[in-house]
């Protein structure tokens, strides 16, 4: 597969990831914002700020302020509307290998970005939502699985886990409200599969587990750097007999080690910090693929990554 079409595919992954996980950080944000009004909301939108890349956030922030960035506003690299944007013309990069039902359906959610910011964010949150559901499902059932699927995989997983890191470092900064934990597990659409695995609601330790660890579950962070682990083995050519070619599956691995061997107390104590040093390691993976695979285009960044 040429290195220009491999590239479109793995960031047409990563941005409709992004435009997704970015709904549902929102969504708890507003949901804890509502439902807790001893919350400082200034506060909560400035650490929300921060953990999603924004430093030179303006004064007075409020839930108006974050929808704008990080939803509407299509200039603001860290929007849903920008991610949509970005996820199309990736799309049109590759649109010769592409099916006409995925092109469709991410074009036609490019065209309901402005009319989603007249709708409730809750609504605009659920749209988000079911698009991205939607246009994954269609590219599940007519995508080859060839070197393109690995790359959407790859792309889809690696972001994945990077703003899972996000979602876990919002909860972790408004763990003294008593909705942060609960309305993340409902935002990763977690909360049963939890509930299930826990015999009933334990804790904020018990719910920061299962979303770190859970090797069943497909949003956890284990199970997502297992699913891009599992991509790029299928993408090597000829496995060694000892030790790791590819740098990125190295890195991913050591990620995924660090975090199933360590005791949990360790990371749930440092969460935020912990998180930042796994959304590195993940930015060092995707430099490390484009090295490998993408060497001879252009490389492109989260651009609202605050550790890259």
């Amino acid at each position: 597969m040429l290195s220009r079409i491999a590239e479109q595919i793995f960031w047409i992954g990563r941005y409709l990831e992004r435009a997704d996980d970015t709904a549902r950080i929102l969504d708890v944000q507003m949901q804890v914002l509502v439902e807790d009004p001893s919350v400082d909301e200034a506060v909560s939108c400035e650490q929300l700020l921060t953990v999603m890349g924004i430093e030179d956030a303006p004064d007075n922030v409020n839930r108006w302020t974050i929808l704008d960035l990080l939803a509407h506003n299509a200039d603001s690299p860290n929007s849903i509307a920008s991610a949509i944007d970005s996820a199309r013309e990736s799309a049109r990069g590759a649109r010769e290998i592409l099916s006409t039902d995925i092109w469709a359906a991410i074009n036609t959610t490019w065209r309901g970005v402005p009319s989603a910011r007249s709708k409730r964010p809750v609504d605009t949150f659920a749209w988000v939502r079911s698009r991205m559901a939607m246009i994954n499902g269609i590219a599940g059932s007519t995508m080859p699985r060839d070197e393109g699927w690995q790359f959407f995989v790859l792309g889809r997983s690696i972001e994945r886990v990077d703003m899972t890191a996000r979602m876990l470092s919002t909860a972790a900064l408004a763990e003294e409200t008593q909705v942060a934990w609960p309305t993340t597990l409902r935002a990763c659409g977690a909360y049963e599969a939890f509930i299930r695995a826990y015999r009933g609601l334990e804790g904020d330790r018990q719910a920061a587990e299962f979303l770190l660890l859970d090797r069943w579950f497909p949003r956890s962070i284990v199970f997502s750097l297992q699913e891009a682990e599992r991509a790029l083995s299928l993408l090597e050519a000829r496995g060694q007999r000892s030790g790791f070619g590819d740098e990125a599956q190295r890195l991913l691995g050591r990620a995924r080690t660090e975090l199933e061997y360590r005791p949990l107390p360790e990371i749930v104590e440092e969460l935020p910090t912990e998180m930042e040093r796994l959304q590195r390691r993940c930015a060092d993976a995707s430099e490390a693929i484009t090295a490998r695979y993408f060497s001879h285009s252009e490389a492109q960044e989260w651009t609202g990554g605050a550790v890259l």
